[in-house]
């Protein structure tokens, strides 16, 4: 007897309640558990007698083949010498693949993260895109309707109206040859068709969610066509923030895409492609921050550090692991220069602060749910995307067919947030109380600029996009009888870019103000006077710019917030072509070369954070400001344009083979060699800033290009007279220069590594029974690091050294130092903490612990100890020891993916009732190439099932999902924000539990 849908539902409830609530992520042997209700039931069902005769007529279906272009022609996917992967618009339903995040849980191997800033790492075999910089290529490269898109937003949109989705494993070295290190994931839309139809979808599910979408399909003539569609979704927010009480990370956006066809001959074809995507919501750009708390230190060896010292000594977060209790805390802001400045140097008008050196954020509480925060502002975001595409294809010949294709794209994107992710206490003093009418923070309230009043810090930043493109493509291409074909073409791309990062920090616009542009007042006692002429000030310090214009209207030209500008323009050709040599029946090869000629301009707009001028009382000229060291008082002026070029070959070689075998069908084994390469860039520029105040430490100013050879062999197979296709590749990398970045110096400093990476990867899908299916994929991968590859990390910048202290560093210096005990202890002889940044800055400013360092007062003298020079005494001129990276992971790679799902179909009459559950399980991984304990990501899985009741005559669909049923909330990927914002832990996680449902019909 079958087992009823009620008891089925009350099984897998069953299943989710022996879990553990209060887990973020659930055993994965809770998962394997429901995932087995499903299955038992499913084969349950096969046992069902069949009802009547029109049922038992439904004879067994081979799994169905699946067209792919992966080669730039149609083809079945068991007959190309790749290992790719596509998934169909009714698979991806199915499946409740709604985005390109999504893919991982169909696709071994394939891992994604959001970044930082208004880009994604979406990673193949463990090699993704982890630098972070405009002048920065995708390794994946993400294209629509085969053309390769630098910027997009297929991650942030939804699937609709899909054809397929192609992921291509391994470096595409000829025909999606640009950069294309890792792969290639290609987004095919429904094309317009020869009969009139039409589709309405609608679905409502959680947190409020309603969707829209639908198509429609007109035949026009004999020749023409006209496809409509689009698509719209709006919900509440995943996330609360409990210091608003605002829902936050909603959605609200949509699109659509217009497809018009024309094939006047049976020679020629063209179709003309819009698509335009917008969305206006409270999405949040990163999750959680996450900190555990570094105390600082207490003592040095016997000495106990004094109360006014130990701020100086903690870097703000410790590296310890993500998971911990402890890694809910937020960050010991007490040393940061920002908390500093203003009261060491504001000392002699009133104390600024209630109490002397503050840690702003002690008393911030942190929710364990990575689904709360608490922000004093709420998240902002606008993207708004359109593409422009025609194509055209005219068979010249019975056997030659010329391909064209042009492609415009343009991308605008905007995210504000909350910058610390928690709120601040009440610090400030009341400057009335001190004979101030009204002074700088008048009832204990400090009001910025751009953010506001506030009795506490406050800091917003915005990360913002503007990006165009316009590729150009051709291509020849032969379909001979003989044994030899080929393809031939060239294409060029033309891409844009404008990078804008903000951080507003009321802290800032304080010292700008009545540090910098402060003046004595005779009536209010302490005045500011804003930098307008620098000839014409009379202010305490260098004279800088403050921007008064709201948050929304700002001039880009203050000196009161960071700006960091990327402007970045890259002009690429390329030739290209591969030839097909069927060598006899069952043997063919395939060799392919491109040549590249990549070229990239960027324009360094350096950053001008508190930096200001001063006149010179003889000359009348304005000259670099003493104290800060700046060169200009206002606005960014661009340096001069960088141009870099690359010109390289790649290519790839295939053997397959096709032979027959007592236990298959079909069966192909291929073997294949190819080489791939992807640009190298510029580093972004570090403030514009004198060296005789501030002496940075060398960085290098741009990154080498990438390249890997690989090396894959794998079968393909049809088994059981079509009912089971079985997969499997083998494949070995040999990086060269791999590009990952960090924040050093308040840039994206990427930094190039050698590595190598195997690893295995199985396919299957097959079909049990003529109603039941099973679809398993498994991949397994092995990363490492070269011997001798080292880099600092910025979390542990003294690797065990016992001898040496991490220090923080003065206002302009935005990296934390290493320093000597011995040299650190000395200073508490002299109640003078500021001592202590003449130990991060290689200049003078400060003071000097050596004559070789030309100041005005000299530390050594004073404390009567050697000499002390931090460029040549300390390790890397003072930024600290380098961690050896030697056969670490790399970053997002974890050992073992693994998908599996059942589906089984039970026929009801005319109606067809479908159960499928999806199962997705990844092993730990590393977050950077440090592999250290703050940086393990521990293993997830993901659980979804639905039920689906379709009526094939009417074309009415009917589906009931879930989505996470256990409504985990896994670290999928972190990232480490700088020093001077107290190394912070941004933290990425799945959408939560999902339960929807939704109808459509076709026409």
């Amino acid at each position: 007897m079958m087992m009823s849908l009620r008891k089925q539902k009350n099984l897998i409830a069953q299943a989710i309640r022996a879990t553990n609530p209060l887990n973020q992520t659930t055993p994965w042997y809770s998962a394997a558990i429901a995932c087995l209700v499903m299955s038992t039931v499913s084969i349950a069902a096969l046992a069902q007698e069949e009802q009547d005769t029109e049922r038992s007529s439904r004879s067994k279906q081979p799994i169905e083949e699946v067209t792919v272009t992966a080669q730039k022609i149609e083809e079945s996917i068991q007959d190309v010498p790749i290992a790719v992967s596509a998934l169909s618009g009714d698979s991806m339903d199915a499946l409740k693949i709604e985005r390109g995040e999504e893919l991982l849980r169909a696709i071994p191997n394939v891992n994604f993260s959001k970044s930082n800033f208004s880009t994604y790492n979406f990673s193949i075999r463990g090699v993704g895109t982890k630098a972070v910089s405009a002048a920065t290529d995708p390794a994946v490269a993400v294209s629509f309707n085969n053309a390769p898109l630098i910027r997009n937003r297929l991650f942030e949109q939804e699937f609709f109206d899909v054809e397929r989705v192609e992921v291509l494993r391994g470096p595409q070295g000829t025909l999606y040859g640009r950069n294309a290190t890792a792969g290639v994931v290609n987004m095919l839309p429904v094309m317009p068709e020869d009969e009139f139809s039409s589709e309405i979808k609608a679905e409502i599910g959680s947190y409020n969610s309603k969707r829209t979408s639908g198509m429609f399909n007109l035949p026009i003539g004999e020749t023409m066509g006209l496809r409509l569609s689009g698509a719209m979704t709006k919900r509440d927010g995943f996330d609360t923030n409990t210091y608003t009480d605002n829902d936050v990370n909603d959605r609200d956006l949509y699109s659509t895409r217009a497809i018009f066809e024309w094939e006047p001959s049976e020679t020629f074809s063209a179709n003309l492609i819009w698509q335009h995507f917008e969305e206006d919501d409270k999405r949040s750009r990163t999750g959680k921050q996450l900190c555990t708390t570094d105390p600082g230190v207490s003592m040095i060896g016997d000495v106990e550090v004094p109360e006014n010292f130990t701020g100086f000594f903690s870097q703000g977060c410790l590296p310890g692991s993500i998971y911990s209790d402890e890694a809910y805390g937020t960050t010991n802001a007490k040393g940061l220069a920002f908390v500093v400045a203003p009261q060491a140097l504001l000392q002699g008008y009133y104390p600024v602060m209630k109490e002397f050196l503050p840690n702003p954020y002690a008393n911030a509480e942190q929710s364990r749910d990575l689904r709360e925060i608490a922000t004093s502002f709420d998240p902002v975001f606008r993207a708004e995307n359109d593409l422009v595409q025609l194509n055209f294809a005219w068979e010249m010949s019975d056997t030659l067919t010329f391909y064209s294709q042009s492609t415009y794209a343009k991308d605008d994107y905007y995210s504000s947030q909350d910058y610390n992710r928690y709120v601040s206490d009440s610090i400030f003093s009341d400057s009335t109380e001190y004979g101030l009418d009204p002074g700088p923070t008048p009832g204990g309230i400090y009001t910025d600029p751009q953010l506001g009043p506030s009795d506490g810090v406050l800091a917003v930043d915005i990360s913002r996009s503007d990006n165009k493109q316009w590729s150009q493509e051709f291509r020849l291409q032969t379909s001979f009888d003989g044994p030899w074909n080929f393809v031939v073409g060239a294409n060029y791309l033309d891409f844009k870019t404008q990078d804008d990062y903000f951080v507003f920090n009321n802290m800032f616009s304080l010292i700008a103000e009545h540090v910098y542009n402060g003046v004595d007042d005779p009536e209010a006692g302490l005045g500011t006077e804003n930098c307008t002429d620098p000839q014409n000030i009379e202010g305490f310090q260098d004279c800088m710019y403050v921007d008064y214009n709201s948050l929304e209207n700002i001039d880009e030209e203050g000196h009161n917030y960071f700006l960091s500008r990327n402007l970045v323009e890259t002009r690429s050709w390329a030739i290209f072509g591969e030839t097909y040599w069927q060598i006899n029946n069952d043997v063919k090869l395939t060799t392919g070369l491109r040549y590249t000629n990549d070229r990239k301009r960027s324009t360094p707009v350096p950053s001008q954070l508190l930096l200001g001028t001063e006149t010179d009382n003889d000359t009348g000229e304005i000259v670099p400001g003493p104290a800060s060291g700046g060169l200009v008082y206002k606005g960014y002026p661009e340096g001069d344009a960088v141009t870099q070029s690359w010109k390289e070959y790649t290519g790839r070689a295939v053997l397959d083979w096709r032979t027959d075998t007592p236990f298959t069908d079909e069966t192909m084994l291929y073997l294949s060699f190819a080489h791939g390469y992807k640009g190298g860039g510029t580093n972004p520029p570090r403030a514009d800033i004198d060296p005789n105040v501030v002496q940075y430490q060398p960085l290098d100013e741009t990154f080498k290009p990438e390249f890997v050879n690989a090396i894959e062999i794998g079968t393909k197979n049809v088994l059981l007279d079509g009912s089971l296709t079985l997969n499997a590749n083998a494949f070995y990398y040999d990086y060269s220069d791999y590009q990952v970045s960090q924040i050093v110096d308040r840039i994206s400093l990427n930094e190039n590594f050698d590595a190598e990476s195997m690893g295995i990867e199985l396919e299957l899908a097959w079909q049990l029974t003529d109603n039941t299916r099973l679809d398993m994929n498994m991949g397994y991968l092995k990363t490492r690091i070269a011997d001798g590859e080292e880099s600092i990390d910025v979390m542990n910048r003294t690797q065990g050294h016992e001898d040496w202290l991490v220090v923080r560093p003065s206002l302009q210096v935005p990296s934390n130092c290493v320093a000597p005990k011995d040299v650190v202890e000395a200073t508490f002889a002299i109640p003078y903490p500021l001592m202590l940044w003449a130990l991060c800055d290689t200049t003078g400013r400060w003071g000097s612990f050596t004559p070789e360092i030309e100041s005005s007062q000299y530390f050594h003298e004073w404390l009567n100890i050697d000499p002390y020079n931090p460029l040549t005494d300390a390790p890397n001129g003072a930024r600290g020891f380098a961690a050896d990276l030697s056969g670490n992971e790399l970053p997002n790679a974890p050992r073992f993916t693994v998908n599996l799902g059942v589906e089984h179909t039970i026929p009801i009459e005319d109606w067809d009732l479908t159960l499928r559950t999806d199962y997705y399980r990844q092993s730990e991984s590393y977050a950077r190439v440090y592999n250290t304990e703050y940086d393990r990501l521990k293993a997830w899985s993901n659980l979804n099932a639905s039920v689906s009741l379709s009526h094939p005559n009417s074309e009415l669909y009917m589906q009931l999902y879930v989505k996470n049923i256990f409504d985990d909330a896994p670290i999928t990927d972190m990232f480490t924000n700088s020093d001077d914002s107290g190394l912070t832990t941004n933290v990425f996680t799945l959408e939560p539990r999902i339960v929807g449902f939704s109808i459509s019909k076709g026409f």
